[in-house]
């Protein structure tokens, strides 16, 4: 690939304004981006679109590119919100950040960097991508997401929807630099978002109570909460406001019984709209040994082969388990998972991730996980 025209999407954060001035010292032709991805109350307190155009804006002024700013709000509505708020009514925690970056920025933003004559996108993402000759592929290589080098900040897990069509026409100029370095060449090429905090969560929800925002679109449904005695000690103001593991905001501060350990969310009834919770981090009934999950992606296009010592996360920062793949006979669409260990508060909506050392192969969405003990398992529906 030669190296001419790349658009970076400039977030307004360090790592993207690091990212193009990476690309531009190497001798690439630059365009910065600037994506607006949600209009719904973004001149509140909870969004910071505005000072992040800002940012982005003033970033590549410092640096001497050109920048866009492109709506895509039309289509993370679509592709993105919608689905979102379909999984919360199903009772699942869905991972909007997984959808958003195979949806939009891999997406919507590479075709319209492709439109606007670039050979290949970049972003701020803390991975990498391997190239490997392979006769039997279109072009002759296979790509590779592999983790980022600083393991303190990779986001492969996020990244794991990416194809290899994607791959092809990405690079993340971050993803073989530490966090500390790429704070230190903000600083001392002058950029002026050097010391901005990095971003957490997703725009929409920013800093806002997550209930209260949940709730101007899910309408309440009040139920029973029930201990793993079956005892009535509260009432939840509906399924979708919790998540499996949920500790704060249970509703059941001021209940005292057993261990005086703290209450966590355990598993939730959508059938009877029944909220069970248990106490002590180390409940038997939060520990799953096995897991099921569905609409599966492959960034390979199929499988890994049999008989690989494999890891997953069932969630991001945690570290890789090492389990079992198993294909689902039923679906080529779903897989299960046996892990060493019993893997704590495993939760449908998630992602379920694997990874063959650094690279890391692709996944699914947890649809139900097997409580690690039998018989525990057997009395919760007594």
């Amino acid at each position: 690939m030669s190296r001419s025209r790349v658009v970076v999407g400039l977030s307004g954060g360090v790592d993207s304004a690091v990212s193009a001035w990476l690309l531009k010292e190497q001798g690439w032709e630059v365009v910065g981006l600037f994506m607006k991805n949600w209009e719904d109350d973004d001149d509140s307190d909870y969004c910071s679109t505005r000072q992040d155009w800002i940012d982005a804006a003033s970033v590549a002024d410092l640096l001497g590119i050109e920048i866009e700013a492109v709506n895509f709000a039309a289509e993370y509505r679509d592709r993105v919100f919608a689905e979102f708020l379909r999984e919360y009514s199903a009772g699942r925690t869905p991972n909007p950040d997984v959808l958003c970056n195979a949806e939009i920025k891999f997406k919507a933003f590479l075709d319209h960097a492709l439109r606007m004559g670039a050979q290949c996108i970049a972003t701020g993402h803390y991975a990498r991508v391997r190239s490997i000759e392979d006769a039997s592929r279109p072009g002759g290589l296979r790509h590779e997401l592999l983790r980022g080098l600083d393991a303190t900040k990779d986001q492969s897990y996020f990244l794991h929807r990416l194809d290899q069509a994607q791959l092809a026409r990405t690079v993340f100029p971050v993803g073989e630099l530490p966090k500390s370095e790429v704070r230190e060449i903000a600083r001392r090429i002058g950029l002026p978002n050097h010391a901005k905090k990095d971003s957490t969560g997703i725009c929409f929800i920013g800093e806002r109570p997550f209930r209260e925002f949940l709730n101007r679109y899910l309408p309440t449904a009040p139920g029973p909460i029930l201990t793993d005695s079956g005892r009535v000690v509260g009432e939840h103001v509906g399924l979708a406001f919790y998540t499996l593991g949920q500790r704060k905001g249970v509703g059941v501060g001021g209940q005292k019984a057993g261990s005086g350990q703290a209450w966590y969310v355990a598993r939730k009834d959508m059938s009877t709209n029944t909220l069970h919770i248990v106490q002590g981090h180390d409940h038997p009934w939060l520990a799953s040994n096995q897991l099921h999950a569905t609409d599966v992606h492959w960034i390979a296009g199929h499988p890994p082969q049999g008989g690989r010592a494999l890891g997953a996360k069932t969630r991001y920062r945690q570290a890789d388990a090492p389990c079992a793949l198993r294909p689902d006979p039923s679906s080529a669409g779903a897989f299960e998972l046996e892990f060493e260990q019993a893997q704590w508060a495993v939760t449908p909506g998630q992602s379920a991730v694997l990874y063959d050392g650094e690279v890391c192969l692709g996944g699914g969405v947890i649809e139900s996980s097997t409580v690690a003990v039998a018989e525990l398992e057997a009395a919760s529906r007594t």
